[in-house]
């Protein structure tokens, strides 16, 4: 696959993965890119655990599934990603960001403008769209033949230091390498995040996998093969689209978007 096909081809796996495990040699592969990201000085801040463990799958899946029944029983997301909700094509056209719901069940529809408001959170928490939601990536997670937790060096990672902006930038670079080799390999990827928007639950993490106190863990993600055809949840969300370079590109200085290529 030519590289500028990768990028293009890359997203996030909304959907459950085959059950094949991943093989040594993608697994080998994928640490081999991450490991040629860039890093200040050649610091190579990242470390990696990869988990095939079916009973640390399932915990860590139990846990995100939970998280994220309480983030959106209590509110809490909605309140603190509702800039990134869209519900029809045409905010996301207007928009180009952010998250369209566009597979919901029929009987969600006409409550989307609600959403936001304390009335729409108690009938969301009376149809139990919270459980629904975290039943569905409880069994997401749960599915998935490998997670990969992402940390940093503690001695390079130091918040409100200079050398803590260049781990992360780091970390990024390693990932985004891990995340572009899955679309040649034919395989999916995802950020669990859930655990990390409840207080306490993204310590469980911690301490199931045994990181040391000289680690810090960023992150942890699910991967594995793509099915042939891939079955979207019942309450799901695309994010195909991007916005124009005139939005996030200028010339010579700040004070002129780049508009030629718009078209493009």
């Amino acid at each position: 696959m030519e590289f500028l096909d990768v990028v293009r081809r890359r997203k996030t796996t909304n959907g459950p993965f085959r059950p094949d495990p991943v093989s040594r040699e993608h697994q080998r592969l994928l640490m081999e890119v991450a490991g040629r990201a860039p890093s200040q000085l050649n610091s190579q801040p990242w470390r990696f655990v990869i988990v095939e463990d079916r009973a640390t799958i399932d915990r860590i899946a139990s846990i995100s599934g939970e998280s994220m029944t309480e983030a959106m029983s209590n509110g809490t997301f909605f309140e603190r990603y509702k800039p990134y909700f869209r519900f029809s094509a045409d905010e996301m056209a207007e928009k180009r960001s952010g998250m369209l719901f566009d597979k919901l069940p029929a009987l969600l529809r006409p409550f989307t403008k609600q959403v936001f408001t304390s009335r729409g959170q108690k009938l969301m928490n009376g149809l139990r769209v919270p459980q629904t939601l975290g039943e569905e990536n409880r069994k997401l997670v749960a599915g998935s033949p490998l997670l990969l937790g992402v940390m940093l060096d503690r001695s390079e990672y130091r918040p409100g230091e200079l050398s803590s902006f260049y781990s992360l930038f780091s970390m990024g670079a390693a990932m985004e390498n891990v995340w572009l080799t899955t679309v040649e390999l034919g395989m999916g990827i995802q950020f669990v995040s859930f655990p990390m928007e409840v207080p306490g639950k993204w310590q469980l993490i911690v301490d199931l996998l045994g990181v040391p106190d000289d680690l810090e863990l960023m992150a942890v993600y699910r991967l594995g093969y793509l099915p042939a055809e891939q079955v979207r949840p019942a309450i799901d969300w695309s994010s195909r689209e991007r916005k124009k370079p005139s939005q996030y590109v200028f010339r010579n200085s700040c004070a002129t978007p780049e508009t030629e290529w718009d078209g493009e």
